[in-house]
């Protein structure tokens, strides 16, 4: 023998396999990188369905209000705690955690990735007829809560992201164009997945390392499913 101790192969482990190993001590395992009003409500079911649960949406937000200071904080620079703000959760899709995806990805960097993608004019048509409208619609409430409520939208989106010039078709799509270029170029591959919810669940069942299940992938949140949806909340407002 030469003196060097020769270690063992070590053993391959799918990421399915680590995620149930290290369920209990890795708050994200999946990120997802996508703008909202790209199929993201749907990913989010799909992903819960294949077992990570829970997955962060806007959605959560409004079921967790404190967490929109904690967003306000971390567009403005400031440090928050991502252990503490993703307790619970095994994934994050949409606005507002898209934005900081490689602060999470840094985090947390055996996650894998997701960038749920749709064809630029039609995801700018598809935002200026539901949630932009509808963050105007709830700033020039009479309801001081629901004002307020908003608010986190412009400072972390509307204003944050795209400057406050939504009307402005280019340039809103030209941010869009330039976000996900740059996902593309950060990542590869072996821990990125560019998807299109036309693709259904084996594209994802692949990346993810899981049975693809019986039932059909998820279609929630159309046009016309958001807009009943906020009829109703602002009749009960």
């Amino acid at each position: 023998m030469n003196g060097i101790m020769r270690s063992m192969p070590a053993q391959v482990v799918s990421f399915r396999e680590s995620v149930l190993l290290e369920t209990k001590s890795m708050a994200l395992h999946v990120i997802g990188a996508g703008f909202g009003r790209t199929g993201t409500l749907s990913l989010k079911n799909a992903l819960e369905q294949l077992g990570f649960v829970k997955c962060y949406h806007m959605m959560e937000v409004r079921e967790h209000p404190e967490h929109r200071e904690l967003w306000q904080r971390i567009e403005r620079g400031e440090e928050v705690d991502l252990d503490a703000l993703f307790a619970g959760y095994q994934a994050s899709v949409d606005w507002p955690s898209c934005n900081y995806w490689e602060a999470q990805l840094a985090h947390w960097p055996a996650a894998k990735v997701i960038l749920s993608l749709r064809d630029p004019e039609q995801w700018y048509d598809s935002v200026m007829n539901t949630i932009y409208p509808s963050s105007v619609a709830w700033r020039e409430s009479d309801d001081p809560v629901a004002r307020a409520g908003v608010e986190m939208a412009f400072e972390v989106i509307w204003d944050g992201v795209f400057d406050g010039r939504m009307d402005d078709k280019a340039h809103v799509i030209e941010i869009y164009n330039a976000h996900n270029e740059r996902v593309q170029q950060l990542l590869g591959p072996e821990q990125l997945l560019v998807f299109d919810p036309s693709q259904g669940w084996d594209a994802l069942c692949e990346f993810l390392e899981v049975p693809v299940p019986a039932e059909a992938y998820p279609r929630v949140n159309t046009r016309e499913q958001f807009r009943s949806m906020l009829a109703d909340r602002m009749d009960r407002s």
